[in-house]
């Protein structure tokens, strides 16, 4: 049921969609939240004479834009694969593994397994935006007024602290059809296969391929969103709209 859901949600969200499109997909779902928000007749004046409803707006459009940035830059072709920071290799107890099989010159075999499964995160956080739409609706205004207020990631850490859970579960299914689809998972059972059945290999490894790849996508994308969360906190250019000038530029 979950994994059917979640196709569903994937083809409304157009997961191969322009950052700006995405956004703009996200600001449709979020639209009905903020005017639930603003009808509350709450107009007292909160932080440099914003209002909380202007902070539950705020906070909300600041985190869409964290999360269609996330999602753009990683849902692609080498989102993780070509990056510096995010490219994943292999799991730190299969760490021997490689060097190991390098080291007899099946180097080839290691870069396939890492290849593919940086493709597989690649595909899964393209699955991430309904389960932050959910939560960036579920925001108090109480909760959006504190996150104006608080630290360069509070809204970040904040959301990480309620979607954590929920992000690994529906990843987790999504981690192993990709690890699948792009052979990862056979890579990566060549690699173990042919170290364990080393002589010299005397503790068997076969280190979770899944919790790994689902850990490290989960995690790559709350470092985009405090990335864009801490721009729009910070850099007056990365405000792009009237709401964000108007929340982020009070002090």
């Amino acid at each position: 049921m979950l994994k059917r859901s979640l196709l569903v949600l994937l083809g409304f969200f157009c997961l191969q969609a322009s950052q700006a499109q995405l956004l703009k997909k996200l600001g449709k779902q979020l639209e009905s939240a903020g005017n639930k928000n603003s009808s509350t007749g709450n107009s007292g004046a909160s932080l440099a004479g914003l209002t909380e409803s202007d902070a539950g707006g705020g906070i909300k459009e600041a985190l869409a834009k964290g999360v269609a940035a996330g999602i753009a830059k990683l849902n692609k072709t080498d989102g993780f694969f070509g990056s510096d920071v995010y490219k994943l290799l292999l799991p730190p107890d299969a760490v021997k593994i490689g060097n190991t099989l390098r080291s007899i010159g099946l180097g080839s075999q290691v870069d396939k397994a890492i290849l593919q499964i940086n493709r597989s995160a690649e595909k899964a956080v393209g699955y991430a935006a309904p389960i932050f739409v959910s939560a960036i609706k579920q925001m108090t205004l109480t909760d959006a007024l504190n996150l104006v207020k608080g630290g360069n990631t509070s809204a970040t850490d904040f959301f990480k602290s309620k979607t954590t859970d929920s992000l690994k579960t529906a990843f987790m299914p999504v981690i192993k059809k990709t690890l699948d689809s792009t052979s990862a998972t056979r890579y990566y059972s060549d690699i173990v296969t042919s170290y364990n059945k080393l002589p010299t290999t005397f503790n068997k490894v076969n280190p979770d391929l899944q919790d790994y790849v689902t850990t490290m996508a989960v995690n790559a994308l709350f470092d985009q969103i405090a990335k864009e969360e801490l721009a729009i906190r910070a850099n007056p250019a990365a405000r792009t709209t009237d709401l964000l000038k108007k929340v982020f530029g009070a002090k």
